[in-house]
């Protein structure tokens, strides 16, 4: 190991040695938005977007330019970021689909550990109803207020288990609720664990007026998005200030991203290539924004790249804890790397987007159902594909070939491997040191760079489809 990345790797430890030592483990609030493209915001370059909040937290806290959503849809990306896994091992494959009830969730780490949790807007890894087993509550969440899925202004949102309706404009909600919450812990000597995921910028954008009329020289198609955008970054301030008028911003861990890339419509993925629903860059990176000012007290930017699964195991390591080493995590712990100023990451990141279509999951249809029904005394049923997350696949799912779109980095490297529904394979190789945007295929430049790619890539399959037929739970 080189000497800097000792010395960094030993003041790590001694840093989190005392820490634990004065038991003073950082709180932890995480922030997502739905949509939200890595071009959407003001300091990507936007030219109409409003995002003074963001831009702030990135100008002062530790900026990601190369951020990567686990998935290219939203339910994938959501699993990865509580179980550090690739969500195909959980059988998340597309959105929708409900997390398994046998994945160890970042919350239920945590509150084993001594903190109290909570979650707080879009959730869309299963029903929110009472007898979901894989409502939040079972998934380790001492505290929720969610939906199913992306939610507009005037919400109806499950408070544990109750249908309520909420008034104002829909990440002021979300925002106000985790707010509210985040003071009472304030006044306890636990740590706290926050999740907060805002249901904007999803389509149908409905803006609040006064952030939609921010937007008026902009055309009249995109003022709505736009605006949400606006919501989202002022609720995103509210947190960030009143972390600071409680007296506990520096110890806190306040991490900001998106749960895929750009929005097919409406939506900015910046100069990279394709949107929403593609694993090519642009449908995977999004804004990332790390804020721990006890720990980075200056500003920083990397180009290191990195991925929702990492905040599992540098979450964990920020409180004292480690992954269980029987599950395999497909991210990596970001302190010590943070801390030498590295640039490259200790192992690839892997995208595999399976042909297996979204389930359908209509929010505030289903919120206003089960509102009508606990009013009149009853209650409804969770559906059927939540009942069920907990089976396998039965037959065992083969691992002779991976059907779909999957990729792999490794450092600059990115090998795309795209198999059709009749199993005819093809590769792209791109240079993404030379060809960020994905342009020009190298393949045949780089046979050795493929040959190595393509058994990492493979050997990383076949352990993601092991993990699907249950080998993991045993």
């Amino acid at each position: 190991m080189p000497i800097r990345s000792l010395f960094a790797c030993l003041a790590f430890t001694l840093f989190s040695f005392a820490t634990l030592l004065a038991d003073e483990r950082p709180n932890v609030i995480l922030v997502m938005a739905d949509d939200q493209g890595w071009g959407d915001v003001s300091y990507n370059g936007h030219k109409a977007i409003k995002t003074p909040q963001l831009d702030q937290a990135a100008a002062e806290a530790v900026r990601f330019d190369r951020f990567y959503a686990a998935a290219p849809v939203c339910s994938p990306t959501r699993c990865s970021v509580l179980t550090g896994r690739n969500p195909n091992r959980s059988a998340v494959y597309a959105w929708g689909w409900p997390i398994r009830p046998q994945e160890i969730t970042l919350a239920e780490r945590l509150k084993a550990a001594g903190y109290t949790t909570a979650h707080f807007g879009k959730w869309h890894l299963g029903s929110v109803r009472n007898d979901s087993p894989v409502n939040p509550g079972q998934n380790g969440f001492d505290r929720w207020v969610s939906a199913p899925n992306f939610y507009d202004n005037d919400p109806v949102l499950c408070d544990q288990g109750k249908a309520v309706k909420f008034k104002g404009e829909s990440s002021d909600v979300t925002g106000d609720l985790a707010i509210d919450w985040i003071r009472e812990q304030a006044e306890s000597d636990k740590p706290f664990f926050a999740v907060v995921w805002f249901g904007s910028p999803h389509s149908p954008h409905v803006a609040a007026d006064a952030d939609r009329q921010l937007y008026e020289d902009s055309p009249k198609k995109f003022q709505d998005y736009y605006g949400e955008i606006t919501g989202i970054d002022r609720a995103y301030g509210k947190i960030r200030s009143t972390l600071k008028e409680l007296g506990i911003r520096d110890n806190t861990i306040l991490w900001y991203c998106s749960d895929n890339g750009a929005d097919k419509a409406k939506g900015s993925a910046g100069p990279f290539r394709q949107k929403k629903g593609s694993i090519y860059e642009g449908g995977l990176l999004v804004p990332g924004i790390l804020e721990w000012p006890a720990r980075f007290p200056q500003p920083e930017s990397t180009e290191m790249r990195v991925t929702t699964c990492d905040i599992f195991p540098t979450v964990l390591a920020a409180a004292g804890l480690s992954p269980d080493a029987q599950r395999p995590l497909d991210g990596v712990n970001l302190l010590p790397l943070l801390a030498e100023k590295s640039d490259k990451r200790p192992s690839p990141i892997a995208f595999w987007q399976t042909p297996n279509r979204g389930v359908s999951t209509p929010s505030d249809q289903w919120m206003k159902s089960l509102m009508a029904k606990q009013e009149s005394g009853g209650d409804l049923p969770a559906d059927e594909v939540s009942v069920n997350a907990a089976q396998l696949p039965s037959p065992p799912i083969s691992t002779e070939s991976f059907p779909g779109h999957a990729a792999l980095t490794d450092g600059d490297w990115k090998l795309h491997r795209i198999e059709n529904a009749k199993g005819a394979v093809k590769f792209e190789l791109y240079d993404l040191a030379n060809d960020p945007y994905e342009k020009e295929t190298v393949l045949t430049q780089y046979p050795d760079v493929a040959g190595k790619l393509k058994k990492l890539q493979n050997d990383w399959q076949t352990s993601v489809v092991n993990s699907l037929n249950g080998a993991d739970y045993k």
